[in-house]
Protein backbone atom coordinates (compact mmCIF):
# COMPACT_ATOMS: atom_id res chain seq x y z
CA UNK A 1 0.00 0.00 0.00
CA UNK A 2 1.25 3.50 -0.92
CA UNK A 3 2.23 5.91 1.83
CA UNK A 4 0.64 8.65 -0.16
CA UNK A 5 -2.64 6.94 -0.33
CA UNK A 6 -2.71 6.51 3.26
CA UNK A 7 -1.84 9.97 4.13
CA UNK A 8 -5.03 10.84 2.38
CA UNK A 9 -7.12 8.60 4.18
CA UNK A 10 -5.52 9.70 7.10
CA UNK A 11 -6.47 13.22 6.09
CA UNK A 12 -10.16 12.38 4.85
CA UNK A 13 -10.68 10.44 8.20
CA UNK A 14 -9.84 13.83 10.35
CA UNK A 15 -11.69 16.09 8.31
CA UNK A 16 -14.55 13.56 7.92
CA UNK A 17 -14.64 13.05 11.66
CA UNK A 18 -14.52 16.76 12.49
CA UNK A 19 -17.12 17.43 10.44
CA UNK A 20 -19.01 14.67 11.78
CA UNK A 21 -19.07 15.19 15.29
CA UNK A 22 -20.08 18.97 14.29
CA UNK A 23 -23.10 18.16 12.92
CA UNK A 24 -23.28 14.58 15.29
CA UNK A 25 -23.40 17.10 18.65
CA UNK A 26 -25.67 19.45 16.52
CA UNK A 27 -28.38 17.68 15.54
CA UNK A 28 -29.69 16.24 18.88
CA UNK A 29 -30.34 19.86 20.52
CA UNK A 30 -31.34 21.51 16.86
CA UNK A 31 -33.52 23.94 18.23
CA UNK A 32 -30.93 25.19 20.34
CA UNK A 33 -28.17 25.52 18.44
CA UNK A 34 -30.50 27.75 15.84
CA UNK A 35 -31.44 30.00 18.70
CA UNK A 36 -27.47 30.41 19.51
CA UNK A 37 -26.93 31.02 16.02
CA UNK A 38 -29.81 33.54 15.30
CA UNK A 39 -28.65 35.18 18.51
CA UNK A 40 -25.40 35.42 17.23
CA UNK A 41 -26.15 37.20 14.17
CA UNK A 42 -28.76 40.03 15.28
CA UNK A 43 -26.28 42.78 15.32
CA UNK A 44 -24.08 41.70 11.98
CA UNK A 45 -25.82 42.85 8.54
CA UNK A 46 -27.20 39.71 7.70
CA UNK A 47 -31.15 39.23 8.07
CA UNK A 48 -32.73 36.51 10.70
CA UNK A 49 -35.03 35.17 7.47
CA UNK A 50 -31.12 34.13 6.23
CA UNK A 51 -29.76 32.76 9.29
CA UNK A 52 -32.61 30.83 10.74
CA UNK A 53 -32.24 28.39 7.69
CA UNK A 54 -28.75 28.14 7.62
CA UNK A 55 -28.66 27.24 11.20
CA UNK A 56 -31.09 23.85 10.39
CA UNK A 57 -29.11 23.25 7.43
CA UNK A 58 -25.71 23.49 8.60
CA UNK A 59 -25.82 20.53 10.98
CA UNK A 60 -27.41 18.22 8.54
CA UNK A 61 -24.79 19.60 5.75
CA UNK A 62 -21.86 18.75 8.52
CA UNK A 63 -23.15 15.00 9.25
CA UNK A 64 -23.67 14.21 5.78
CA UNK A 65 -20.45 15.73 4.82
CA UNK A 66 -18.62 14.04 7.12
CA UNK A 67 -20.24 10.49 6.89
CA UNK A 68 -19.51 10.50 3.35
CA UNK A 69 -15.97 11.82 4.25
CA UNK A 70 -15.28 9.12 6.77
CA UNK A 71 -16.58 6.04 4.12
CA UNK A 72 -14.89 8.12 1.03
CA UNK A 73 -17.74 7.89 -0.76
CA UNK A 74 -18.60 10.49 -2.82
CA UNK A 75 -15.36 12.07 -2.38
CA UNK A 76 -15.35 14.39 -4.41
CA UNK A 77 -18.54 16.50 -4.35
CA UNK A 78 -18.40 15.86 -0.63
CA UNK A 79 -14.99 18.05 -0.43
CA UNK A 80 -16.65 20.82 -2.70
CA UNK A 81 -19.39 20.53 -0.43
CA UNK A 82 -17.43 20.79 2.64
CA UNK A 83 -15.52 23.39 0.93
CA UNK A 84 -18.63 25.63 0.43
CA UNK A 85 -19.86 24.95 4.31
CA UNK A 86 -16.07 26.44 5.13
CA UNK A 87 -16.78 29.29 2.81
CA UNK A 88 -20.43 30.15 4.26
CA UNK A 89 -18.98 29.76 7.85
CA UNK A 90 -16.14 32.33 6.71
CA UNK A 91 -17.69 34.95 5.24
CA UNK A 92 -20.21 34.77 8.27
CA UNK A 93 -17.94 34.77 10.50
CA UNK A 94 -16.08 37.87 9.60
CA UNK A 95 -19.66 39.04 9.93
CA UNK A 96 -19.80 38.97 13.21
CA UNK A 97 -16.57 39.87 13.94
CA UNK A 98 -15.72 36.31 15.79
CA UNK A 99 -11.67 36.53 14.60
CA UNK A 100 -11.33 33.21 17.23
CA UNK A 101 -12.92 31.02 15.12
CA UNK A 102 -11.87 32.30 11.82
CA UNK A 103 -8.31 29.95 12.26
CA UNK A 104 -10.64 26.61 12.53
CA UNK A 105 -12.58 27.44 9.38
CA UNK A 106 -9.43 28.54 7.38
CA UNK A 107 -8.14 25.35 8.12
CA UNK A 108 -10.77 22.83 7.43
CA UNK A 109 -11.59 25.05 4.19
CA UNK A 110 -7.34 24.22 3.87
CA UNK A 111 -7.91 20.39 4.61
CA UNK A 112 -10.78 20.00 1.97
CA UNK A 113 -8.65 22.25 -0.84
CA UNK A 114 -5.79 20.02 -0.43
CA UNK A 115 -7.78 17.07 -0.46
CA UNK A 116 -9.55 17.87 -3.60
CA UNK A 117 -6.00 18.68 -5.22
CA UNK A 118 -4.74 15.43 -4.13
CA UNK A 119 -8.01 13.47 -4.67
CA UNK A 120 -6.11 10.64 -7.15
CA UNK A 121 -4.87 8.76 -3.88
CA UNK A 122 -8.72 8.48 -2.97
CA UNK A 123 -7.65 4.78 -3.07
CA UNK A 124 -8.46 3.76 0.03
CA UNK A 125 -12.29 4.34 -0.39
CA UNK A 126 -15.48 3.45 -1.20
CA UNK A 127 -15.25 5.38 -4.04
CA UNK A 128 -12.88 3.26 -5.42
CA UNK A 129 -14.44 0.09 -4.66
CA UNK A 130 -17.35 1.01 -6.49
CA UNK A 131 -14.99 2.25 -9.65
CA UNK A 132 -13.24 -0.78 -9.75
Amino acid sequence: MENNAIVFLLLRLAVGASMFGHGLVRLPKLQGFSAWMVKSFEKSMLPSAMITPFSYALPLAEFAIGLLLIFGLFTRISLIGGGVVMVMLIFGTVMIENWEALPSQLIHAAFFAALLTFLSYNTISLDHLIKR
